[in-house]
């Protein structure tokens, strides 16, 4: 074992199980908590009905119909959130133009309280919050950014312009405040990015970033901020160039990768890749920083020109820098590892070195990507998780793990847009997410002649398919379940869905953050357009269909305090349960 291991081994070990904070009865926020364990405090009702179906993106088909990628729906939504019989969820209007001018929309938040078994919405609050610009590069998002709430106390926090934060009355929707930590700003390139999150004394925190003017991602960043909202309105920031003091600066050069001329790679076993402009660090576009129970807050940054140099930030209640991990040079299996052998088809140039990214000829580096929105999420033990994008595994990226002191522990080989959930369960904890072995695409390059996109074909031994995985506090595997539904669905009116069998190896989860209820049982949402229910062990307990098979932006889903499930697919906020039986006993 090397001495990188070794000693990675030995923080593990170092680490304690603490109890985990016990969960609130809703769901208040990304994650359920501000750990972002995904874990309710009720038990999940069984997935036999659908209770309510609400449209809340009524601009679904014009979204789909981006030439890119015709009949995809790459839109990141906020995940519902639920306070006793109200459920706060976004909702769009305004007018859709076209993905490139994503901010002709508008983005509202609405609640919805349940009255006779149907959702009734109460009132409806307009933000003029948007979006960061569209990219048609290689950096920013092509995805559309998530909009995202909070709810604390009675109060509800939705993000607005200049980056700003509204205050709302729960009850009446009431503006109460408009926090603006950056002044009374009307500049349109300083945008909250992200998700807020709240901790256990009501403090809220987010991202913001200010971008240049016409060049939003051609130029380097003017600035980005960790921005804290106390629950008195009080504010205060941080930059991320504070935060993340030892990172390369925007002018310097970062380490880049080979050109498609130079496949398959590396070029040699010596090879040194070009360097690149790296850009300043900045706030992760889409993320939820999460917070311990001791305070610390964890957040990630990344620098504007190259997603490959990266860092995993803790930051101390009061703002202060506390440590700042590298994700880079950290992974140790891509070449002749998760990739085929050297010289077959998919595999990295014979001689080269074993377990390099072939793209940088290198140890793997954990990448943050625009169109993600995988957040920390803080285990029982105080260690860190974050999920990352790597290439070189199918596009399947690595769950990262960090000691709370900063030290790399260990990853799995899936982490692309995931918040992991956590099942704590004796002393110990397992880690559930989705596992998506992807297929029809190459194992690290897009050049067909060279990374043939069947990957069942060419590399037998690891082949494509889509699982819940959970794993053990060490990231090691303890069950799967696999989902092998071929059949593409649709409803067209009244009677069972029309349905074809086009999908051989299956559907990828399109869940970006499961749920595990009080039992174990993990809740995850599918694009064969179904909710599936999960035992511990990897037993199958409930599905429903839905609505659609639909290609789709990674969805989050959340379990209220009664145990309903609330879901999405297709722009529609789906609620899921049973109805009691009269007696009391059971469901019908």
């Amino acid at each position: 074992m090397n001495p990188q291991r070794l000693a990675a081994a030995a923080a593990l070990a170092s680490i304690a199980v603490l109890r985990a904070p016990p969960p609130a009865p809703d769901w208040p926020q990304w994650g359920q908590n501000p750990q972002h364990t995904g874990r309710a405090a009720a038990a999940g009702q069984a997935a036999t009905r659908v209770l309510a179906d609400l449209v809340y993106d009524p601009f679904v088909e014009q979204e789909k119909a981006f030439p890119n990628s015709p009949g995809d729906l790459l839109v990141h939504y906020q995940a519902p959130l639920v306070k006793g019989a109200d459920v706060f969820m976004e909702w769009k209007s305004g007018s859709y133009t076209g993905i490139s001018t994503w901010e002709t929309q508008t983005w509202n938040e609405r609640r919805l309280h349940w009255e006779g078994g149907a959702l009734v919405a109460k009132w409806s609050f307009a933000s003029d919050w948007k979006p960061v610009p569209f990219s048609a590069g290689t950096t920013g998002p092509r995805w559309e950014p998530v909009f995202h709430a909070a709810l604390s106390g009675r109060y509800v926090y939705v993000p607005g312009a200049g980056g700003s934060l509204v205050k709302l009355d729960q009850a009446t929707g009431a503006v109460v405040r408009r926090i603006r930590p950056f002044g009374p700003t009307t500049d349109p390139d300083l945008y909250v990015c992200g998700v807020p999150t709240v901790d256990a004394r009501g403090n809220v925190y987010y991202n913001a970033i200010q971008l240049a003017h016409g060049q939003a991602w051609t130029a380097d960043v003017r600035g980005s901020w960790l921005v804290k909202v106390g629950p008195d309105g009080s504010s205060a920031t941080v930059s991320y160039a504070q935060l993340v003091p030892g990172a390369p600066l925007g002018g310097d050069g970062c380490p880049g990768t080979f050109a498609d001329a130079q496949l398959p790679w590396p070029p040699s076993p010596d090879a040194v890749a070009p360097k690149v402009r790296c850009g300043t660090q900045r706030a992760a576009l889409n993320l939820a920083p999460a917070v311990a129970p001791d305070g610390t807050v964890y957040t990630a940054s990344v620098a504007q020109f190259t997603d490959r140099t990266a860092y995993l930030v803790a930051v101390n209640p009061d703002l202060s820098p506390q440590w700042a991990a590298s994700l880079r040079d950290r992974l140790d299996d891509g070449c002749n590892v998760t990739i085929p052998p050297t010289g077959a088809p998919g595999g990295c140039r014979a001689g080269a070195r074993d377990g390099v990214d072939p793209a940088e000829n290198r140890p793997g580096a954990g990448r943050i990507l625009d169109d993600s929105t995988a957040s920390p999420v803080v285990a029982p033990d105080g260690s860190i998780l974050l999920g990352t994008f790597t290439r070189y595994d199918y596009a399947q990226g690595h769950l990262m793990k960090f000691s709370p002191a900063g030290a790399f522990l260990a990853a799995y080989p899936f982490g692309w847009d995931t918040t992991p959930a956590i099942y704590a369960h004796g002393r110990t904890y397992s880690v559930v997410l989705k596992d998506n072995q992807y297929g029809g695409i190459g194992s690290y390059c897009d050049v067909g002649t060279i990374c043939p996109s069947d990957r069942t074909a060419n590399h037998p031994a690891s082949p494509e398919g889509y699982f819940l995985t959970q794993l053990a506090a060490d990231l090691t595997p303890e069950w799967r379940w696999q989902n092998t539904n071929d059949l593409s669905c649709e409803r067209r009116g009244p009677g069972p869905p029309s349905c074809v069998a086009d999908h051989p190896a299956g559907f990828e989860w399109c869940v970006n953050a499961p749920a595990v209820d009080a039992r174990g049982i993990v809740y995850a949402n599918s694009e064969d357009g179904g909710l599936y229910a999960v035992q511990q062990g990897g037993r199958l307990r409930d599905h429903l269909f839905l609505d659609l098979a639909i290609g789709a932006a990674y969805t989050p889903l959340a379990i209220g305090g009664d145990g309903r499930i609330y879901t999405q697919n297709d722009g529609h906020l789906f609620v899921v349960g049973c109805v009691p039986r009269r007696n009391g006993r059971g469901c019908r």
